[in-house]
């Protein structure tokens, strides 16, 4: 074993570019090699960069900043919006299990508020209403049964959770009434879904960003590629779409994932019976020599859900 100063192993990695090849070069376990890649930058304020494209690379400091990931060739499902209660299935969460299963892909993304946290929302209530809102326990819940059934399915792909603006309100209920909890296990959110990686956003490649949320408004996934500067995957707005954006940088996409949910489902209620531009599915995308190729989509249609032209 070989060790080094903290100028060394910044020599090494910004030479070799991959943890396995600096385990070897150390004879040090990978998992040491993370740490201490971790611990040196946030010491120094850097990054240092992977570039290891034989094999996937997924690394992320800490869930509530973002995770890169290095990968040549894959294809990836992401949905945003589920808002899991008890006893409600949709037929998008449905489809998107059985298309799991069939495809096989490399990573799966649920880009956002798969919590709903109905009973801990910073609004009042609004009336005395007959929809009865699921408690914290019974939401765990839900979302554990869900999830539980993409990971039967699942494989070998790595199931990565971005954090959306729902799934906060578990963490920040007890930090701001609690703060002294802190650490304790099952005050975090990623405590309760141990399979899946947490973190705020995702960047594939440099290029392609997945988050929950950017821009609003009807031309969001249009500003979203346009600021962004690359291809950019969001939710929240509920909406399926893509927006092709082209500039002389090249060719870039904004995509919105949509609702795992029903778009008329009990959590909606705060919509008043209002007509939205809502729309229950969600996003497959796959990434061809390192880069976003048109992406593709499954829609929940008259309550059915369809994915290239067929039913599922």
């Amino acid at each position: 074993m070989v060790k080094l100063t903290d100028y060394e192993f910044i020599e090494l990695w910004n030479e070799l570019k991959s943890p396995t090849l600096v385990s070897k070069k150390l004879g040090i376990d990978v998992r040491n090699i993370h740490n201490r890649r971790r611990n040196l930058e946030n010491k120094y304020k850097i990054r240092l960069i992977s570039s290891h494209h034989n094999a996937q690379d997924y690394y992320v400091r800490d869930y509530m900043s973002r995770m890169d990931v290095d990968i040549d060739n894959a294809t990836i499902f992401v949905a945003s919006d589920a808002h899991y209660w008890p006893d409600e299935i949709s037929v998008a969460h449905q489809a998107f299990v059985k298309l799991v299963k069939k495809h096989k892909p490399s990573i799966l993304i649920m880009n956002g508020d798969a919590f709903d946290g109905a009973s801990i929302s910073r609004y009042p209530k609004a009336s005395w209403s007959t929809v009865k809102m699921p408690n914290v326990k019974e939401e765990l819940e839900a979302v554990s049964d869900r999830l539980g059934e993409i990971e039967k399915v699942a494989g070998n792909a790595k199931c990565i959770f971005a954090l959306g603006n729902h799934d906060a309100r578990f963490e920040s209920k007890l930090a701001n009434l609690a703060p002294e909890y802190e650490g304790v296990a099952g005050f975090a959110l990623k405590d309760h879904f141990p399979r899946w990686l947490f973190c705020m956003s995702v960047m594939i490649n440099r290029n392609l960003m997945i988050k929950h949320r950017y821009h609003n408004g009807i031309h969001a996934t249009y500003n979203n590629s346009l600021k962004a500067g690359v291809s950019m995957v969001t939710g929240h707005l509920h909406r399926l779409q893509a927006t092709i954006f082209s500039d002389y940088g090249g060719t870039r996409w904004g995509v919105d994932t949509g609702t795992l949910a029903e778009v008329d489902g009990d959590h909606m209620i705060y919509g008043e019976d209002s007509p939205m531009n809502h729309c229950s599915g969600f996003a497959v995308l796959t990434i061809v020599d390192g880069k976003l190729i048109q992406p593709e989509f499954c829609a929940v249609l008259n309550g059915v859900a369809y994915f290239r032209g067929q039913a599922v």
